[in-house]
């Protein structure tokens, strides 16, 4: 994908970056974020679904086992070096990295289906407990080196030990016995070079035999270690000095028997790298509501409730609200001109489309509803913002002409145009007519674009234009406050003499200027307005009633769930009554049977009654089975029935399209250029003064607009 650095720096995307790289672990990971760029569609796709897999971890109980970790790539190259020795923290560093591939290896395929492409990452991995067993026959869990590393390392720890014991204990014996007399100087002891030391007076220093390791200041006090502890003391260097070389020996064979596995513990840490990269992604997607739209693979894109991430977090930082913006860009809709009041969100929406777009090619979630989709384009060309250059001495105008020059020479169809203030900086007839030119253009290389633009005439091009369309950002017209609203398919007024009037711009001013622009633009400004406010209440109107008829239907169909569910209950109990009164009355009948058993009544006329009863059993069986056919065939009525009804509502439905033929065919009889009409629920009239296709002009006297001839009726 091409974009230029500047473009990058105007859709703020290094400051996004920012935000992301304090979630890794490694400093590493943090600058690898930094340097992150938009990449190929696949590579990116993948990087994407990684990231949604290991958001939803943070979203349940399926915590992933990745801790902080210390990166061991200067240790892997140190390691190949013949003879070379590693550090005690490096080994421990290797340890538990394995470790963590290890633990990763474990859990991930216990939910394949949560985690499929972070289990495919790990799962190629060749993991080596070797590497685990070979330090810990080394290394204690404290990070140091066990006695039983080896032999010679256990008997020389035991000799050192052993020295220590006698050369403590041969002190205290000394200190005891010059103790008793007057010989030591009441501090009685010292430490000279980590030694313990006796602390002589210097008149009875040849009194004490032993080793003198210095003076104090003064020169009153000797420091003597006693004689008794002298060969013990040397004793202790000698085994500890075979004891550093012992370990040497020992860590220097570990480092070659560790350097075989170099190529794994390559692969490992480039894998806790990603690893590592998808889960700062991640924690930064849980901070911004990320998530994953669908990607397509055809050009279509439709954002829905897209949020700017770094208005987002300062906003919320600063308890502000945040608006949320709705558009799509699709082959039969390529380009939209947002027009609208100065300071309504027209550069955020860009900047917000931009930004999403740059995140979600470099496989970074983005802040939209679940139901969204998106495409990849292969450049993004912005303009966005004052260029003005003091060092070319540019003016704006002259700066945006340079850059204008480069999009013209670089856009074409998988190309995205974000560019603010269309056709600003001159003229404003010869401006606007040079950026008509430039919309035309890109209109005809099919590339995508959203502008923004205050000229009358982009906005009139782009109605002209069947692939492309006018939005406005909402302005009240009654407090003169923006909505921060995208409203996708009518032009937006700019309210200039509004807003001057509220900022408090003496009134004849305003009526001067009023009186200097032509009758038909200010009145053309009026009508935008007043069906900008219209369509707004409609819209408004017409989703406060598809959400009363949602809920009704809700209602509904709740009830008659209800219902259902209290006359199968119903009948589930009178089923049940039914069997437990025909089981008592058989009981009772049994019972018969035995009183009059027991009186005397013969055993076979009690056998003869008894199977009367049992043939009467059998008979009732059979009609409960012929019922429950019987039933069945009921069921299969209404079945019948539903499908005769569907069958109604499709004749409907060709009688309605039929209806709708036949006013097709009479609108073409009396849409006629000077027929009288009006737009469906509006009041005012106008006169068709030309029909092109399905298209027609249609004049007000004042204006004159154009509208789909399905949407007019006849006066």
């Amino acid at each position: 994908m091409y974009i230029n650095k500047e473009d990058l720096n105007e859709l703020e995307f290094p400051q996004l970056l920012a935000e992301i790289s304090p979630f890794a672990y490694s400093p590493k990971t943090r600058e690898k974020i930094l340097q992150l760029r938009p990449m190929e569609i696949d590579e990116a796709e993948l990087s994407l679904k990684k990231t949604s897999e290991y958001l939803s971890s943070f979203e349940s109980s399926n915590a992933i086992p990745f801790d902080e970790y210390e990166d061991i790539e200067t240790e892997l190259k140190l390691m190949l070096i013949e003879n070379y020795r590693l550090e005690n923290n490096a080994f421990i560093k290797i340890k538990t990295l394995t470790e963590q591939i290890g633990k990763l290896q474990k859990f991930f395929p216990t939910m394949p289906e949560t985690f499929p492409n972070l289990m495919e990452d790990v799962s190629v991995l060749e993991f080596k407990k070797e590497i685990i067993d070979k330090v810990d026959k080394v290394f204690n869990r404290f990070g140091e080196v066990k006695s039983e590393a080896s032999p010679v390392l256990k008997t020389l720890k035991s000799e050192i030990q052993i020295a220590k014991k006698a050369i403590q204990e041969n002190f205290n014996r000394a200190l005891f016995n010059y103790g008793q007399s007057d010989f030591l100087d009441d501090i009685r002891e010292s430490i000279i070079e980590d030694q313990r030391v006796l602390a002589v007076k210097s008149g009875f220093k040849k009194r004490v035999p032993g080793r003198v390791l210095g003076l104090s200041k003064t020169g009153s006090i000797t420091y003597i270690q006693p004689d008794s502890v002298v060969k013990h003391y040397f004793k202790l260097r000698e085994n500890e000095e075979e004891e550093k070389k012992e370990i040497d020996k020992i860590l220097r064979k570990l480092t070659a028997e560790l350097a075989e596995f170099q190529p794994q513990l390559w692969r490992y840490q480039i894998y806790i790298f990603d690893l590592d990269l998808t889960r700062a992604k991640a924690k930064f997607s849980e901070l911004i509501n990320g998530v994953l739209p669908k990607i397509n693979r055809h050009k279509t894109l439709r954002l829905r409730d897209a949020f700017h991430p770094l208005l987002w977090l300062r906003n919320k930082a600063e308890n502000k609200t945040i608006f949320p913006q709705t558009l799509s860009l699709t082959e039969h809709n390529r380009i939209i001109c947002i027009s609208g009041p100065n300071a309504g969100g027209k550069s955020i929406t860009l900047k917000t489309v931009g930004l999403l777009q740059l995140m979600i090619q470099s496989g970074i979630l983005v802040p939209v509803h679940p139901k969204s989709e998106m495409f990849f384009f292969d450049k993004i060309m912005t303009d966005i913002g004052d260029n003005q250059s003091i060092e070319n001495h540019l003016s704006t105008y002259s700066s945006r002409l340079k850059k204008m020059s480069g999009i013209i020479r670089e856009s074409d169809a998988n190309t995205l145009l974000l560019i603010d203030e269309f056709g600003t900086g001159s003229d404003p007839e010869l401006g606007g007519a040079l950026a008509e030119s430039f919309l035309e253009f890109f209109y005809d290389k099919k590339s995508f674009a959203i502008i923004t633009t205050h000229y009358t005439n982009i906005k009139l091009v782009v109605e002209q234009l069947p692939n492309a369309e006018n939005a406005a950002m909402l302005f009240n017209e009654e407090t003169l406050e923006p909505m921060y609203k995208l409203e996708v398919g009518q032009a937006g007024s700019s309210f200039t003499f509004e807003v001057a009037e509220k900022n408090k711009i003496p009134r004849f001013i305003i009526h001067s200027a009023k009186k200097k622009v032509e009758h038909d633009i200010v009145n053309l400004d009026k009508t935008i307005v007043k069906l900008q406010q219209e369509k707004f209440e409609v819209e408004k109107l017409k989703s406060d009633l598809a959400e009363r008829k949602e809920s009704v239907e809700d209602k509904r169909d709740n009830l008659q769930k209800l219902n259902d569910q209290l006359q199968q209950k119903l009948f589930n109990f009178q089923k049940l009554y039914e069997e437990e009164h025909r089981k008592l009355q058989f009981g009772n009948k049994i019972e018969t049977f035995i009183d009059s058993y027991v009186k005397g009544k013969s055993r076979k006329d009690v056998v003869k009654d008894f199977v009367k009863i049992l043939e009467q059993e059998k008979f009732r069986k059979i009609g409960a089975d012929k019922d429950e056919t019987k039933r069945l065939q009921v069921v299969k009525r209404k079945i019948t029935q539903q499908l005769k009804k569907e069958e109604v509502i499709e004749k409907i439905t060709e009688t309605n399209e039929k209806i709708e033929e036949k006013r097709k065919s009479d609108r073409a009889v009396w849409m006629k250029i000077g027929q009288r009409v009006r737009i469906t629920g509006s009041t005012s009239v106008g006169t068709i003064e030309k029909i092109s296709r399905n298209k027609v002009i249609v004049n007000y006297g004042t204006f004159k607009t154009t509208i789909d001839a399905d949407e007019l009726e006849r006066i």
